[in-house]
């Protein structure tokens, strides 16, 4: 049993490796096979070289994935091998002997290697493929910077949690799962108010939307709904990529809307009215109350487990611990047990990382059903579903996404669901609002 979670791993491990390929080659050999076909509900919109070269863009990065994924599935099994976790706690916990710096600095150490195998692969994505598909406008010194900014930031925030989670651990130990919770908690709510109005900035350029008729239809929309925000705003997206997309961020004072601005080139502003609808749906249905209801006593439930899972020695002698070396005898124990605690904390997650995939499919089945509700939402405050049908059809052209993708596939990646399902159930559901409406008139 001093393995158990050995086994765990690489059993979760090599089960995601093989379930991913899986998924990814019957998404292939669907597109091989129907790629270029135009299903009835987009005839008039789009055309066989849309489907052509999505279906090539889909390609390249199926081929491309194929590499890089046998790459880090075998340097994660590697570093595990060597007992790689073990010796940077090792080597960090001797040079400080100290829990504070112990947990911050091996947080940072344990992910160099993928952050510094993922460069290479993350240049070829960006340089290679998004440019040859005429999403990417990066240059080299726009995507150096952005990796600098976003070191900086990981390093800030990791060192505030990872130093409250310390703090916890010595001195709240007894209790440490309840705690600990809730600064996750209040940590991620706290990073939902800054980011749009400190976080986000340091990125891209935000500005008020300047046409006044998209203005003014959106504005009502807001009203009409009874949704508050701190503005709408215009995000110069296409300095760096040609992909769109729109969105809510923040709480409370700081929420506010986002548009990208190659959504506002692309759309129409009945379109772009009905987009907004979609995002509003998920605020007038309580989507994010709903998900925050289950997901916070969920949290509490799963670090309730942990911390009964961090008792049981094998989760550390299998990935080379000794526990036994660190014997609490009062308070100035606290630092190397807290620092050991931390540690179990990583190998659990470490251990339980290739089943992930498969929890996901409850979440994306949910999170389905919630794009399902909003797209009605949508299709009853603007008019009807029709501006909303081809404003997806639209983005989805635009942003070379897949039109029909295998059900399995979705069913483990899709937060969204696929573009001909979402329109079947908007048409539907506008057929039978008018039916409903000409009954009631009659």
């Amino acid at each position: 049993m001093e393995n158990l979670f050995l086994y765990i791993f690489f059993t979760g491990a090599v089960l995601k490796f093989v379930t991913v390929h899986f998924l990814e080659y019957v998404d292939y050999k669907k597109r091989k096979l129907h790629g270029t076909e135009i299903p009835s509900e987009l005839e008039g919109h789009v055309d066989e070289a849309v489907l052509t070269k999505t279906c090539s863009y889909e390609n390249t990065k199926y081929f491309f994935f194929i590499p890089r994924s046998i790459v880090f599935f075998l340097l994660k099994i590697f570093l595990v091998c060597i007992y790689f976790y073990q010796d940077v706690f090792a080597a960090v916990w001797n040079v400080t002997q100290n829990a504070y710096l112990t947990i911050i600095l091996f947080e940072i150490l344990v992910s160099l290697p993928g952050d510094v195998l993922s460069i290479p692969f993350d240049l070829y994505g960006e340089f290679r493929i998004e440019k040859k598909y005429g999403f990417s406008n990066m240059n080299l010194r726009m995507w150096i910077f952005d990796g600098i900014k976003s070191i900086i930031l990981g390093l800030i925030m990791n060192a505030i949690l990872m130093g409250a989670v310390a703090f916890i651990l010595i001195h709240l130990n007894q209790w440490w799962w309840l705690f600990v919770s809730s600064v996750m908690i209040i940590f991620s709510l706290g990073l939902s108010f800054i980011y749009p109005i400190f976080l986000a900035p340091l990125f891209n350029k935000f500005t008020p939307i300047e046409d006044e008729e998209l203005k003014n239809r959106l504005e009502a929309l807001l009203e009409k709904t009874g949704f508050k925000s701190s503005g709408i705003y215009k995000m110069d997206a296409s300095k760096r990529s040609r992909h769109s997309n729109a969105y809510f961020t923040g709480i409370g004072k700081s929420k506010r809307i986002v548009l990208y601005d190659t959504l506002i080139e692309q759309l129409t502003v009945d379109e772009i009215e009905a987009v907004l609808g979609h995002e509003l749906g998920h605020y007038k249905k309580h989507h994010i109350i709903k998900k925050m209801l289950v997901s916070v006593p969920l949290i509490f439930a799963v670090t309730f487990l942990v911390s009964l899972i961090l008792k049981y020695p094998p989760l550390y002698t299998s990935f080379g611990f000794a526990p036994e070396l660190f014997k609490v005898e009062g308070l100035q124990s606290m630092h190397p047990l807290a620092a050991l605690e931390y540690a179990g904390i990583f190998l659990l997650g470490l251990s339980l990382s290739g089943f992930g995939i498969f929890t996901g499919l409850i979440q994306n089945f949910f999170s389905r059903k919630d794009e399902f509700e909003a797209d009605r939402f949508s299709a009853e405050v603007c008019n009807g579903g029709e501006a909303l049908c081809t404003a997806l059809i639209k983005l989805n052209k635009e942003n070379l996404s897949e039109f029909v993708p295998p059900d399995i596939y979705c069913a483990f990646y899709y937060s969204h669901p696929p573009l001909l399902k979402r329109i079947r159930a908007i048409r539907q559901a506008g057929s039978y609002s008018e039916t409903s409406s000409s009954a009631l008139s009659k």
